[in-house]
């Protein structure tokens, strides 16, 4: 019953769209947005409650939470994916806080101790650079869309200190991302078409707009991207489009690590490439 749910509540929407689709194209793209996860867990708490320091920002009137552990090497912010939130970082978290770096994690929109009811990497990016203005990051690790948010970012401002940029499991593009939800969904052309317009009335541009591939071709910053080849939510594809398109960065693929890519391996790589 749960696998059928998506196309029943799309079959729903769909309906909606024979009488006003505009409406129904709003109400599609506000189910994308909003997170059913992501809230903290105790066991989450129990380790970010390990953070030298934790300190709210805003951006505009949201809250931003980040969480602070004080090194003395360079200063690393990693930035989470979509239904996960600060406590996702532990395994590396430890691994960085061994070797002496300086690690800033924040919780991203609608996440985590973060405000805002809904979720996009464009807000996200909003987040990062409140985030960064303060914190003044050198490295930016991002997981999925929250890899994505940071090329967003780097794209957009020109005030940022990146130095290095490690992409885990990141999308190429939002088309993509939004190609995937449709087509689980069931949405009808009608709704599909409605989305997008949506998106481009929010937002000022159409979702091919949105394009890590695209966004790296002016980020000078070198660059590590890994990606499981048998990831389930981001096709690995998706990887071999930004390395098509990232002058100074090296890919490495992944076999049975999935989407979540934690462990030792990655870690690892990390580890190294942040040190050299």
């Amino acid at each position: 019953m749960k696998s059928l749910l998506p196309k029943i509540v799309g079959a729903l929407i769909n309906f909606i769209g024979f009488f006003n689709t505009a409406y129904a194209s709003k109400l599609a793209l506000k189910l994308f947005s909003k997170p059913r996860n992501g809230q903290l867990t105790p066991h989450a708490n129990t380790f970010l409650d390990t953070a030298t320091s934790k300190t709210t920002l805003y951006y505009e009137s949201i809250p931003i939470q980040t969480y602070h552990w004080e090194g003395s090497k360079e200063t690393v912010l990693l930035a989470h994916g979509w239904e996960s939130n600060s406590g996702r970082w532990r395994h590396k978290i430890q691994k960085l806080r061994k070797d002496g770096y300086n690690i800033i994690a924040l919780d991203g929109p609608a996440h985590g101790g973060s405000g805002s009811d809904t979720f996009n990497a464009i807000l996200y990016a909003e987040f990062i650079n409140v985030v960064s203005q303060k914190f003044k990051p050198t490295a930016y690790i991002g997981h999925s869309v929250g890899g994505m948010a940071v090329v967003i970012f780097l794209k957009k401002q020109t005030h940022h200190t990146a130095e290095r940029i490690v992409l885990l499991g990141a999308p190429s593009g939002f088309k993509g991302i939004m190609k995937r939800y449709k087509e689980m969904m069931g949405y009808s052309q009608k709704i599909s078409k409605g989305i997008d317009k949506q998106i481009e009335l929010k937002f000022g541009y159409p979702p091919e707009y949105f394009s890590t591939a695209d966004f790296v071709k002016n980020i000078d910053t070198k660059g590590l991207l890994i990606h499981d080849k048998k990831d389930p939510v981001i096709p690995y594809q998706d990887a071999l489009d930004i390395e098509a398109q990232f002058k100074n960065a090296k890919l490495i693929s992944t076999e049975g690590l999935g989407h979540s890519l934690k462990g030792n391996l990655v870690s690892d790589e990390l580890i190294q490439f942040l040190s050299h």
